[in-house]
């Protein structure tokens, strides 16, 4: 469990990304626009969509159980942080939709080579999809996924619909 102080940080956080968001732009201008790079702020648990270096939408999310530091290995529960694209996407995930971030990258392998360990993957961007009414209502006041980043399906759709194959993202700490 959490302590309050988090819980705190992230409530103060969450009115943070919604101040960026009404800097952002009414979802019909948004379709114009190419997204041209994710930044998500783990500390602040925001994601941030950009045009030109400029943030345009930004997301309340939720991370891994285990958020603080760069995931190290397969099961750590941590969402990993560096420089990645965006590489895949699935229609039918569990969580609704969901965009495949490529961790790992090189130097992710090899940094698990050396310890030995298995760096694992399938970190995604998702939403929520089937999962129970309580944690519709948690999210994203918790982090409860196994080291991916949750948006809620609605906003999915839209960073669906805005977001191509090839986006860079940025995660840090």
């Amino acid at each position: 469990m959490r302590p309050i102080s988090s819980i705190l940080f992230d409530i103060v956080s969450l009115r943070f990304a919604a101040c960026l968001a009404l800097l952002g732009m009414a979802p019909a201008a948004l379709a114009d626009l190419k997204i041209d790079r994710l930044v998500i702020e783990k500390s602040q648990r925001v994601l941030i969509l950009e045009h030109d270096g400029a943030p345009v939408r930004s997301y309340a999310i939720a991370l891994g159980g285990a958020p603080r530091g760069h995931k190290q290995r397969e099961g750590d529960q941590r969402t990993p942080e560096g420089q990645y694209t965006i590489d895949a996407r699935n229609e039918e995930s569990a969580f609704h939709r969901s965009l495949r971030i490529s961790y790992p990258n090189d130097a992710d392998r090899r940094r698990a080579a050396m310890e030995g360990v298995d760096p694992g993957g399938q970190i995604m961007i998702h939403g929520i999809g089937e999962a129970d009414p309580e944690m519709r209502k948690l999210h994203p006041y918790i982090d409860w996924t196994a080291g991916c980043v949750a948006v809620t399906d609605s906003e999915i759709e839209e960073i669906w619909s805005l977001v191509e194959i090839g986006t860079p993202i940025v995660i840090r700490p």
